[in-house]
C-alpha cells in the first residue's frame, strides 16, 4: 500500500509529538516495546517464511539464520544490556574543574528514519530498529519496494507491535523516499547502494541530522601461500553463494598466489559442480539477471563452472571465472550476485597495492592463512570496514562485534552495544555542588 505525502506528514507530526511528550524515555517502556516486537516476530514466522520465499527464494533454514534469527538475537542483546548501558556514567572531574562532578548521559535523538534494502529485507530493516527503540527514539521504516511481500509482512509485524506514533511503516519507492527525506528527521539509518547513500547523506546534511550509511563495495578474499585450501573453498562457497551472492559482505573477488591458482580453481570448480541444481535463492529481479549475464558476456576471463541462468525463475547458477584481470568487466563495480572472479598475484605487496588502487576501503576484507600474525599484519595495511581471518561473512552474525563501513563502504557502526551507542546522543553534564 502506497503512502501519500499527507499521510507521511501526519505520521511524522504524531511521532514528534509522542517523543517530545517523553513517552519513550522510560527504560521499562523501551524494554516492553522490544519484548513485544520479539513476540510478534515469532508469532508471524509462517508469514515471514512465505514472504521471503516469494521475494528471494529463501528457505526457512536461511530465514531462521539470517533474517528472523538475526533480529531476535539483536533484540535479546538489547534486553540484556540496556539496564546497564542506559545508566549515567558519573565521575569526579579532574584538572581545572576538580571538585565538580561529571556525567555522561545516553539520550535519544528523536524521530528516526530507517531505509531498508532488498537483500535481507527483514533483518536489515528491523535490526536497526532494535537499537533505535533501545536508545529511546521513535521510527518510521521504509522497506524496499523490490521485495513487496516482505515489505507487507514488515508492515503487519510493526502494526501489531506498535502504535503508529511510536513506530510506523511507509511502503513505496522513490517518491515516498523523497517525501520522507524532506522531513526534519533527528536520525537516519540507510542500508543500500553507495549511489543512493549519497542522496540520503545530502538530505541529512540539509537537516544536519546524524546518519548511518551501511553500503557495500567489492570485498576481497586474499589467499596466502599457506592457506588451507579445502577449508577456504568450503567457507568461500557458503559466504559467496548464500542468498545468490546478494550480501553486502559477500566475497566479491578472490586473490590467489600464482603458484596456487591452478589448485584453488580446480577445487572451486569441483565444489561448484557439486552445487549445481541446489537452491541458493533467487536473484531479486530480471533486470539484475541481465546485469549479471552482461558481466559474463564481456569478461575476458574463463568461466570454469556455472554461468547458466533462468530469467523466469530468477535463478542464476553459482559461477566461478578464472584468469580475470583488474580491468575486466567483472572488476568495475560490486557484482552483487553469484559470480566469483579469481585473480592471481605475484607477491603480497602487489596484492595490497591493487586492492587499494582499484577498490579501496571495502566493507569487509578476508584473509586466509595459517599464520595469524602475518594475516593481521596484512590487514593492518589495507583499510576496510571490518575483516576476518580464515572465514568470510559470518562476523555480521555477532552482536559483540560492531559492524559498519569506512569511506565508500559507509559510516557508523551497529550490532549489540554499538547499536545503542550509535542511536544515542552522548550528552555531557557537569554539576557544581553549592556550599
Amino acid at each position: 500500500m502506497m503512502s501519500t505525502e499527507q499521510t507521511i506528514n501526519d505520521i511524522f507530526a504524531a511521532q514528534k509529538q509522542w517523543f517530545q511528550a517523553g513517552n519513550t524515555r522510560d527504560i521499562t517502556v523501551r524494554m516492553a516495546a522490544l519484548r513485544k516486537l520479539r513476540q510478534v516476530i515469532l508469532d508471524n514466522k509462517p508469514a515471514i517464511y512465505a514472504a521471503l520465499e516469494s521475494d528471494l527464494g529463501k528457505t526457512p533454514e536461511i530465514v531462521d539464520l539470517a533474517e528472523i534469527g538475526a533480529v531476535v538475537e539483536e533484540i535479546d542483546s538489547m534486553l540484556a544490556g540496556l539496564p546497564e548501558w542506559s545508566k549515567d556514567q558519573v565521575f569526579p572531574l579532574e584538572g581545572t574543574l576538580a571538585g565538580s562532578q561529571g556525567r555522561i548521559r545516553a539520550e535519544p535523538y528523536g524521530v528516526s528514519y530507517v531505509i531498508g534494502p532488498f537483500n535481507y529485507p527483514f533483518n536489515l530493516t528491523l535490526t536497526p530498529l532494535a537499537g533505535i527503540i533501545a536508545a529511546g527514539n521513535t521510527a518510521i521504516l521504509k522497506p524496499s519496494e523490490a521485495t513487496p511481500a516482505t515489505s507487507a509482512v514488515i508492515r503487519q509485524v510493526i502494526e501489531q507491535a506498535f502504535p503508529a506514533q511510536y513506530v510506523a511503516v511507509v511502503e513505496g519507492a522513490r517518491q515516498e523516499n523523497e517525501w520522507l527525506l524532506a522531513k526534519p528527521f533527528d536520525f537516519i539509518f540507510f542500508t543500500g547502494s553507495p549511489g543512493v547513500g549519497k542522496v540520503v547523506m545530502k538530505a541529512a546534511a540539509e537537516q544536519l541530522a546524524p546518519v548511518v550509511l551501511e553500503l557495500g563495495g567489492k570485498c576481497p578474499v586474499v589467499v596466502m601461500e599457506d592457506a588451507d585450501i579445502p577449508q577456504l573453498v568450503e567457507r568461500i562457497c557458503f559466504a559467496k553463494y548464500l542468498n545468490s551472492g546478494q550480501t553486502c559482505v559477500a566475497p566479491d573477488y578472490l586473490l590467489v598466489p600464482e603458484s596456487l591458482q591452478t589448485e584453488v580453481t580446480r577445487q572451486l570448480k569441483q565444489a561448484l559442480d557439486n552445487m549445481q541444481g541446489q537452491n541458493i535463492g533467487k536473484v531479486v529481479s530480471e533486470r539484475q539477471i541481465d546485469k549479471l549475464a552482461g558481466y559474463l558476456s564481456r569478461t575476458g576471463g574463463q568461466v570454469i563452472s556455472g554461468g547458466s541462468f533462468d530469467k523466469a525463475t530468477r535463478q542464476f547458477a553459482p559461477t566461478v571465472v578464472s584468469h580475470v584481470g583488474w580491468e575486466d568487466a567483472l572488476m568495475q563495480e560490486e557484482i552483487f550476485g553469484p559470480i566469483l572472479p579469481v585473480l592471481s598475484y605475484r607477491d603480497l605487496n602487489e596484492c595490497r597495492e591493487n586492492i587499494v588502487r582499484y577498490h579501496d576501503k571495502p566493507l569487509a576484507l578476508y584473509v586466509f592463512s595459517c599464520d595469524t600474525t602475518r594475516a593481521l599484519e596484512f590487514i593492518s595495511t589495507v583499510q576496510s570496514g571490518d575483516a576476518q581471518i580464515n572465514d568470510a561473512l559470518s562476523h555480521v552474525l555477532s552482536t559483540q562485534l560492531p559492524f559498519g563501513g569506512i569511506g565508500p563502504s559507509g559510516m557508523g557502526k551497529y550490532h549489540g552495544k554499538a547499536s545503542f551507542d550509535t542511536c544515542s546522543h552522548q550528552r555531557s553534564v557537569r554539576t557544581v555542588t553549592l556550599s
